[in-house]
């Protein structure tokens, strides 16, 4: 009786001991509860986004500017994971390592005016299309990734997005180099130093579009969207 209490007691103690290991392991914090938008904050534009079915929905407002909904916290070097589906014919994103402008920004577009989210964005658009690759939002580089710049379909654009379905993102930011995947398909590796010296960390930015007057109404949804801060 004493040796099988002895080993239960054991048992318990590696457990106990056993479970906050594997959490500091494995390291992912959910980014999004599925009932509110806690934690992030809405910059620019005048898109609407709410939450319906346990998924973040941002929908076009005709003649609004790009709008982004923010994380409240900022992040350098990561891991992110996210699903996302988007209507055909609308253009979205995902900022990472974004900043917003003041009179003393380095690399933000001349024109942009202070307080515009601006930074590296994983594009989102149907297929085939230029999902994946990293744009500079508001900055004078434009496309980060040389892909998209060439003429060549066959080199810029892709299929991996499936359209009017869920689709799985996984982006890795590690120093200069930001990769990127979609549905397990590897898109983007992008090695830039001078968006680096810039944005080295900042806020996540779910981005709605600025749509064409007469167009839309559109919409984008995100779920499961979770991340992991890399040491």
């Amino acid at each position: 009786m004493k040796t099988t209490l002895r080993f239960a007691a054991l048992c318990s103690l590696a457990i106990a001991t056993a479970a906050p290991l594997h959490a500091k392991e494995d390291g992912w914090v959910s980014l999004f509860d599925g009932t509110s938008l806690s934690g992030w904050t809405q910059k620019n534009g005048t898109a609407n986004y709410k939450v319906e079915d346990g998924t973040i929905v941002g929908r076009t407002m005709e003649g609004s500017p790009n709008s982004f909904l923010c994380s409240d916290k900022e992040y350098g070097d990561f891991e992110l994971e996210f699903e996302v589906k988007v209507d055909d014919g609308l253009n979205s994103g995902v900022q990472i390592r974004s900043q917003q402008k003041t009179a003393t920004s380095p690399n933000a577009a001349g024109n942009a005016p202070d307080g515009r989210v601006y930074g590296p964005q994983v594009e989102i658009e149907s297929s085939p299309g230029q999902a994946g690759w990293i744009y500079g939002e508001a900055t004078p580089f434009k496309w980060l990734s040389e892909e998209p710049k060439s003429e060549d379909k066959a080199v810029n654009e892709h299929s991996h997005m499936k359209n009017g379905e869920w689709n799985k993102f996984r982006v890795v930011a590690k120093g200069t180099n930001i990769q990127t995947f979609i549905n397990g398909a590897p898109v983007a590796n992008l090695t830039h130093e001078e968006i680096y010296k810039s944005h080295p960390k900042g806020f996540l930015g779910l981005q709605v579009h600025g749509i064409k007057a007469g167009s839309g109404p559109f919409k984008v949804a995100w779920k499961n969207i979770r991340i992991k801060e890399l040491h």
